[in-house]
């Protein structure tokens, strides 16, 4: 099908009229909330290409269409556990990664780390560990026991990223590169399914692989979605084998507008290109989330131009449009990867300028922002991580991105890792335009609800409760509409300090607020007689 374009085309050379004039007229820092750029040129270009955008199809984003795994806490953060020798270095990780305000880590179990010598064999012997000549055998999963036990210590849950063939798997060992898929992918589907064997019921999200788009996360060899999909299928059977409530992620595709897909630096599968080829390959039966990587690298996260060819914050609302023209509207996007490079003016870098530069107290400011963004205009995107928390140490000072860091490899803490603290610890959350089930982090609940599943429900299932139950939360828009479960019942509405007002239920959409302006507002519904019940909100807004 052929989309026709924007009908508004004639408002390019009102806008670049306007454009001019607010320039003259006004400071232009108010372009930075349309452009993500901080210099007047910058700007001025960037309104330009925002009118012309207007000329051009735009992402169907399906905004109104539940979506599962979304409004929960969305701050996740990357950490390295595996790599610290000293397991005081992994505690106090996640003591400051809590004290942050994060919910979420996402943390690598590599295979290669695990199976480490043989198929079914879980002994590392790869270390003189009391300097005495002598291998010392050490129980291969003690280790990520330790980092599983810790998580659950400081209320941390895990996103676990399962990845890196040892070279056993491959007959020609690392002569493909060590991120090379194994010759038989039913060894990497024992993997998965002993992982998760292992952790069913302390790790519920788990994602197959990272980056396959580009090189050399797929080896040295071209980039393959086909392949990618026919191992990513594998894994999603062996995981649910494993654990029927167990959550696939997809790898995290990189952002890049490559066409060759390699071997070689540079190389890469455009990531539009490569997820309807995924999708074309039968792809939308084996996940339950798509990841990507979705970094701050020449804008900042307030970047609202959209282009095939453009790289910043939005650029994942094509895959959004892609997933729902292949029926996966109701799938949400994760992101694995998020953060804007502050790499140091030193040309001697290796890859310096690759990610775009920012200062440390740009990288302090925006992250907070891309967060916010992603609450307010993205209802299909759920957990957001930052990349990354710090190294075990600072041996990769000389590359580009060692620079994404949230602290020193000593635990001293840059800028962004206080305003990350402070923004977290202030937030608020708040239902914005989109449909929001039952479970959204927002709701406060007061009283004995009870979880019912009922395949009538959207996504599933709803909670209700008798006469005296509550539930508050504020939302901004200007509409508010309770999907409800099927019981009968009577519940008050007070939207701020309105009187509140009696409203049945009756087991079909009612609307419980309506304005002509979008703003913030605080709802409260008691259940007065009968059963009060919340399958749904959806907010309505701009």
């Amino acid at each position: 099908m052929i989309r026709r374009p924007s009908p508004l085309w004639w408002l390019f050379p009102l806008l670049v009229g306007l454009l001019l004039a607010g320039c003259v007229a006004s400071p232009p820092a108010w372009m930075f909330e349309w452009t993500g750029e901080e210099e007047t040129l910058g700007q001025v270009q960037g309104m330009l290409q925002l009118a012309g955008g207007l000329v051009r199809p735009q992402p169907r984003l399906a905004r109104y269409e539940p979506v599962a795994h979304t409004g929960m806490n969305p701050f996740g953060i990357n950490v390295f556990l595996e790599q610290e020798v000293d397991p005081w270095k992994q505690e106090r990780t996640l003591q400051m990664v809590a004290a942050a305000g994060f919910h979420w880590i996402r943390q690598s179990f590599p295979w290669e780390d695990i199976e480490v010598h043989s198929k079914g064999d879980f002994i590392d012997r790869r270390n003189d560990l009391d300097g005495d000549g002598e291998v010392d055998p050490v129980d291969a999963w003690a280790k990520y026991d330790r980092i599983v036990d810790l998580a659950e210590r400081y209320n941390l849950e895990v996103i676990a990223r399962l990845s890196n063939p040892p070279s056993w798997s491959r007959a020609d060992g690392d002569a493909r590169g060590t991120h090379a898929p194994p010759d038989r992918l039913e060894d990497f589907g024992d993997y998965v399914y002993t992982v998760v064997s292992r952790y069913r019921g302390r790790i519920r999200y788990y994602q197959i692989w990272n980056e396959p788009n580009i090189y050399p996360e797929w080896g040295e060899q071209p980039v393959d979605p086909e392949g990618y999909t026919e191992l990513l299928c594998l894994a999603y059977r062996r995981v649910k084998e494993a654990d029927p409530n167990a959550v696939v992620i997809s790898g995290a595709l990189a952002q890049t507008v490559a066409l060759d897909p390699g071997p070689g630096p540079g190389a890469g599968l455009n990531d539009l290109i490569f997820l309807q080829r995924m999708y074309d390959a039968g792809a939308a039966d084996c996940f339950d989330i798509l990841a990507v990587n979705d970094y701050l690298l020449w804008s900042g996260p307030t970047d609202h131009r959209l282009h095939p060819l453009t790289i910043n914050y939005g650029r994942f609302l094509y895959l959004r449009d892609i997933m729902v023209v292949n029926g996966d509207a109701h799938k949400p996007i994760w992101f694995s990867e998020m953060n804007s490079n502050a790499v140091p003016n030193d040309p001697n870098i290796q890859d310096w300028g690759r990610y775009g530069q920012v200062t440390l107290e740009q990288q302090a400011r925006y992250a907070p922002m891309a967060y916010q963004r992603a609450m307010e205009d993205w209802p299909w995107v759920g957990v957001i991580n930052f990349w990354f928390f710090k190294r075990a140490s600072d041996e990769e000072r000389n590359q580009s991105w060692y620079y994404f860091r949230m602290v020193e490899p000593d635990f001293t803490p840059l800028p962004v890792y206080d305003a990350m603290r402070e923004y977290i610890a202030s937030l608020v959350p708040t239902l914005y335009p989109g449909v929001h089930q039952e479970d959204h982090w927002a709701l406060e609940y007061e009283g004995e609800w009870e979880r019912v599943a009922d395949e009538g429900a959207v996504l599933g299932a709803y909670v209700r409760a008798r006469a005296g139950a509550r539930v508050s939360f504020p939302f901004e828009g200007n509409r508010l509409v309770l999907t409800p479960g099927p019981e009968s019942g009577r519940i008050s509405v007070r939207i701020d300090a309105d009187v509140p007002r009696s409203v049945a239920l009756e087991g079909r959409p009612v609307v419980l607020f309506s304005a002509r302006r979008d703003e913030v507002h605080h709802a409260e519904i008691v259940v007065v007689e009968g059963w009060g019940s919340v399958d749904a909100f959806t907010v309505y807004g701009r």
